[in-house]
């Protein structure tokens, strides 16, 4: 394993959804790479147009999450995408490359088209931009969702259309999914999105985090009846955090009957609340230093403009560029 890359979406405050689908896997990955470059992608984020004030303290709020779940900025190259304005140009040069049809069939950009966002020409560029992302450091494995698998196959042809064309530079990458825990389901049931309101923060308060909790939706089932765990949201989130033997005694509870929904809540609520706790408590420390997360996203970015100045070099003398 040579290179790994992930971006991370500065679109406001992390949920568990996000922590098993994206955060454990690259944190747990950063142990086994090479090297490991992971980068909160506040540039994709201005297709929505946020407030600038709400986009900055997002993006602390992201470094300062990850960072607390366990990501070691002297194992992982660890910055703030604007901080490496090279990867502008790239994506000006795979611009360059790119069939208008190739992006017209993205099926992230229809979905959000059909959900009644308003198209815009970054929203429509958005996988132009996120290849640029991946070439622009060679990464050799890109972690992904099953909903941006498509992306990753427009990196690699655009890739492979830059070596063809001009020279061979850009190594082709791989796609990480971890089918494990593809899909979080949100307290409606549905997956756990912002765009849905279902989520469950990482980092809240006791009293509003467990109201989310016994918000869940469930099924009509009375406390004496026996239930299915495995068509349960409440069991699929708590098979989450916790053992095999944990697992099997709630099942079992679940079939047995006199075991209530509100029980099982607070079971979840319980294991969770117990699981980030250390996280909670390295978060305060973190909190406690005001300059630590400028200093790390500030040496990151070093970091990484190394790698992408020796790579922009080659690609500007590749196609004519000075």
């Amino acid at each position: 394993m040579k290179r790994l890359l992930t971006g991370i979406q500065s679109s406001g405050i992390l949920h568990i959804g996000n922590y098993f689908g994206a955060i454990q896997p690259s944190i747990a990955l950063q142990e086994k790479a090479d090297e490991t470059v992971i980068f909160i992608a506040d540039m994709h984020s201005l297709t929505t147009s946020p407030k600038p004030e709400d986009l900055r303290a997002r993006v602390r709020g992201v470094a300062l999450d990850y960072l607390a779940c366990g990501l070691d900025p002297e194992k992982a190259i660890f910055f703030r995408q604007s901080d490496v304005p090279e990867v502008c140009e790239l994506m000006w040069v795979l611009n360059c490359l790119t069939p208008m049809g190739l992006l017209e069939r993205a099926h992230s950009y229809k979905d959000k088209i059909a959900h009644g966002i308003m198209p815009n020409t970054g929203l429509f560029n958005y996988p132009v931009l996120m290849a640029a992302d991946i070439l622009l450091y060679k990464a050799n494995l890109v972690p992904v969702g099953k909903d941006q698998k498509q992306h990753l196959e427009i990196t690699r042809d655009l890739a492979v259309k830059f070596n063809q064309t001009y020279e061979e530079i850009f190594p082709l990458p791989d796609p990480y999914i971890n089918e494990n825990v593809a899909v979080i389901p949100g307290t409606d049931g549905q997956k756990m999105s912002k765009s849905y309101n279902n989520t469950i923060p990482l980092f809240e308060d006791a009293k509003p985090v467990r109201k989310k909790f016994m918000s869940i939706l469930t099924d009509s089932k009375g406390l004496e009846e026996p239930k299915d765990p495995d068509t349960c949201n409440i069991f699929q989130l708590y098979k989450l955090f916790a053992t095999p033997a944990q697992q099997e005694e709630m099942a079992a509870k679940y079939r047995a009957g006199n075991y209530g929904y509100g029980h099982a809540k607070q079971a979840l609520y319980e294991i969770y609340m117990d699981f980030f706790a250390p996280m909670r408590k390295r978060r305060e420390e973190i909190l406690a230093d005001e300059s630590y997360i400028d200093e790390v996203l500030r040496k990151g970015a070093e970091r990484a403009r190394n790698i992408a100045n020796e790579t922009l070099s080659a690609v500007r003398k590749a196609v004519g560029l000075r």
